[in-house]
């Protein structure tokens, strides 16, 4: 969905992911799985994170990845894996 961001900072390593379908009880499960999300272009760069808490009551979950996530990822699937 977004960065995570307050008033005055924007967090690029840190994710506001949205899972068609989950409810807050479900999307508690997911908290320590692994995210991927695949670069466009010639050299499919991926960039890993991991599920950190919750965010919010309508089943979003914060992902924390290991560098700054790029602008053109903002609406993009990522991958949840095990």
């Amino acid at each position: 969905m977004h960065f995570r961001q307050g008033r005055h900072h924007q967090y690029t390593n840190q994710m506001i992911i949205q899972v068609k379908g989950m409810t807050a009880e479900k999307a508690q499960e997911l908290i320590g799985k692994q995210v991927v999300w695949q670069a466009p272009g010639k050299q499919k760069k991926q960039l890993k994170g991991r599920i950190k808490a919750l965010h919010g009551n309508s089943g979003a979950v914060r992902a924390y990845f290991e560098t700054g996530m790029p602008g053109q990822s903002l609406g993009q699937k990522i991958q949840i894996q095990d």
